[in-house]
């Protein structure tokens, strides 16, 4: 008989490791919005009624799976995931029918974004954690959470930080197109990246092969400056290079939430997702996922 593993936060992320899931697992799905639906079903996810803002629609969640995905972000404020508390408090329930049965196993997929400014450095998981934002106090505040609850509840948690995605809907083409300027080379900022692909299959290669109370990044094998990327996304598409500009000069120019992500520099191992989760990365480079998205796409150039 399969497992059942349940996934909070079935968007993109989930929907593309759902065909890889289902051969060895019986997939749920809380679900929030009914239009929904019928989405999750066509994907083989049987959706579950629910909302992690509101910790009474929550309360079935108890019994009902052997492991847990949990992909859903955060509030949008405060520096608490109140989300994660709620779904903590529901796995945790006690019922007269079902006894205290809670998941064997949780993965939580959290953000690179919890390490702050590392000054270019490079860096590996045990590296102090200093966010430096709201969005990322609250992914520090999950993460916590999740491994307390797991040692209380001798529960198997393991934790994916994960820097940007990309994929052929994800690219930044728009910007490209405004023409919305980057820092000048010598002040840029070093950033980090895995292919929505690449990072469906870590999931999966988590949930079977982690280790418990383990925390592994999940990026590929690019070191590059924000510029860099830019620079890659728009040759590929023929899209003119954004302009450079001092760090001095491009406030108002630049939105305040990719300004935060300037501010923060750092390079990612990840020898650790590769010995232990086994992952062959499909795109082990920027270049190389960009390229495959311009291959498919129509408004390559």
């Amino acid at each position: 008989m399969k497992r059942t593993l349940l996934i909070i936060g079935c968007g993109d992320i989930a929907l593309r490791a759902a065909p890889l899931l289902l051969p060895h697992y019986r997939l749920l799905g809380l679900c929030r919005r009914a239009e929904q639906c019928h989405q999750l079903r066509s994907h083989g996810i049987t959706p579950v009624s629910g909302d992690l803002d509101n910790s009474r629609s929550l309360v079935k969640l108890a019994g009902m799976a052997h492991a847990v995905l949990h992909l859903a972000p955060p509030p949008e404020h405060g520096r608490r995931d109140t989300r994660t508390a709620n779904l903590l408090a529901a796995l945790t329930k006690r019922s007269k029918t079902i006894g205290r049965m809670l998941p064997q196993q949780l993965v939580y997929i959290s953000t690179s974004g919890v390490y702050g400014d590392c000054s270019g450095a490079l860096i590996n998981e045990t590296h102090p954690l200093n966010p430096q934002t709201e969005r990322a106090m609250r992914r520090v505040d999950a993460e916590k959470q999740v491994r307390e609850w797991g040692q209380r509840n001798r529960v198997n948690i393991s934790i994916l930080r994960v820097p940007g995605i990309y994929a052929i809907d994800r690219l930044p083409l728009a910007r490209l197109r405004e023409g919305v300027p980057a820092l000048l080379p010598e002040e840029d900022s070093y950033t980090n990246h895995i292919h929505a692909d690449d990072l469906a299959g870590s999931v999966v290669a988590a949930l079977r092969h982690a280790k418990p109370g383990r925390i592994y990044h999940v990026c590929d094998d690019s070191h590059l400056k924000m510029g860099e990327y830019f620079d890659l996304v728009a040759d590929r598409f023929g899209l003119p290079h954004p302009p450079r500009l001092a760090r001095a000069e491009v406030d108002g120019r630049i939105s305040p939430g990719m300004l935060s992500f300037m501010r923060e520099s750092r390079r990612l191992t990840n020898t650790r997702m590769k010995q232990e989760l086994h992952v062959n990365l499909r795109y082990p480079t920027v270049a190389a996922g960009i390229a495959a998205s311009a291959a498919i796409s129509p408004e390559s150039g």
